[in-house]
């Protein structure tokens, strides 16, 4: 295998992997959802939450059908076997994001059938689903799924599946595993810390923001029960390590903390983004007047999702095992596309900055004032 070729696999699922950290990030909006009639305690409080992540559900729902998009072209066997097999999990968060959307556009339509807090009801279904099952869905990347890729069966004109999964539960099966539920929670309560933080920053009312300080304690302990868990659990427990002169996939002892160690960098970006995180909900609660905690914990989680994400796939590490046929599990060397799609897709990917740059100056525009009760009233396209 060329140098080149090996580069632009890992290129690809830093790519992957950064679309997938910035799509935690952006699930604020799920979390702040989740929060509606926690924090908002009356009709209009309930409008401006609604008004706040309603400016920025569209850029969670692009990052996610961006993430899918970046996963598919770079690595379709991923793609077939995840999507493809684990399918009733990812509708019922497709079905879920589905439902969000809808319910922004219609809940303040005049003569919709189900009624306003009916979609808002719906907010927050997907407030809690989504960061839970999506969370669970990347545990996967740790302690397996369910099925086999049998690579022979595209030869096969009767039946040129390579991929099934080998129960019926296609992608449910991951409640079984308990550590898989518990990130789940942790990425729940996550979205909720950043949801707070978000309302600090972009409401301008004195009753919200202190709700949200309150709330930022009791969601920023339920975090770090789960999340310190959960991290400790799979740092100490066997690995699923690839050997790079045969690509056989074996259990090797702490493979995770030996990522850890064998790749620095990793090590440094996790603690950063940890501590970014816990600085801007510590400050935050402390601090009455601080109001910038989204920034700092938005930035920490980026960077801890990366981190995690990197030390799935890097360092002969197979990313999305297999608990059916360990030597069915996928690594971003046997699941990738071909060395052209790759590099023709590299030439495009120089075009992230400048959207990157665009969705910046567009997120700046629109919060370029705080929210507030006279603006919620004479906006007439207020959600």
């Amino acid at each position: 295998m060329s140098s080149t070729y090996i580069f632009l696999q890992h290129y690809w699922w830093f790519l992957v992997s950064l679309l997938g950290a910035i799509l935690v990030f952006l699930m604020f909006v799920q979390g702040g959802n989740s929060l509606l009639y926690r924090i908002g305690k009356s009709e209009m409080e309930r409008k401006m939450i609604i008004n706040s992540t309603g400016r920025k559900w569209e850029f969670t729902f692009t990052t996610l059908v961006t993430f899918g998009g970046a996963f598919f072209a770079s690595f379709p066997l991923f793609y077939s076997t995840s999507f493809g097999g684990a399918y009733w999990l990812w509708m019922i968060i497709l079905f879920s994001f589905v439902l969000y959307a809808v319910s922004y556009e219609f809940q303040s339509k005049l003569g919709n059938l189900l009624g306003k807090k009916a979609y808002q009801y719906f907010l927050m279904i997907n407030g809690v689903l989504a960061p839970v099952l999506i969370g669970m869905a990347v545990s996967t990347f740790f302690y397996g799924s369910n099925f086999i890729v049998e690579k022979d069966n595209l030869t096969e004109f009767g039946m040129p599946v390579i991929s099934s999964w080998t129960n019926g539960w296609h992608g449910l099966d991951a409640f079984a595993q308990p550590w898989n539920i518990v990130f789940g929670m942790a990425v729940f309560f996550l979205s909720r810390l950043l949801g707070g933080l978000y309302f600090i920053n972009n409401i301008d009312h004195d009753g919200i923001r202190v709700r949200s300080r309150r709330q930022l304690i009791t969601d920023g302990v339920s975090f770090l029960i789960f999340f310190l868990a959960y991290i400790v659990n799979t740092l100490l427990k066997d690995g699923f390590a690839v050997r790079p002169d045969t690509m056989e996939v074996y259990m090797e002892p702490y493979k995770y903390f030996n990522n850890l160690v064998e790749m620095p960098y990793i090590l440094i970006l996790f603690l950063l983004g940890v501590v970014s995180v816990l600085y801007g909900v510590i400050r935050s609660i402390l601090c009455s007047k601080f109001c910038r905690g989204i920034w700092y914990s938005g930035v920490g989680t980026v960077i801890t999702a990366l981190s995690l994400l990197l030390l799935a796939g890097y360092n002969n590490t197979a990313y999305y095992p297999s608990s059916a046929d360990l030597q069915s599990s996928l690594t971003i060397a046997n699941s990738c596309s071909s060395l052209f799609t790759l590099k023709t897709m590299a030439y495009v990917s120089i075009l992230v900055p400048f959207v990157l740059a665009y969705i910046s100056y567009a997120w700046r525009a629109i919060d370029r004032k705080s929210i507030s009760e006279n603006e919620i009233r004479q906006d007439g396209h207020s959600y």
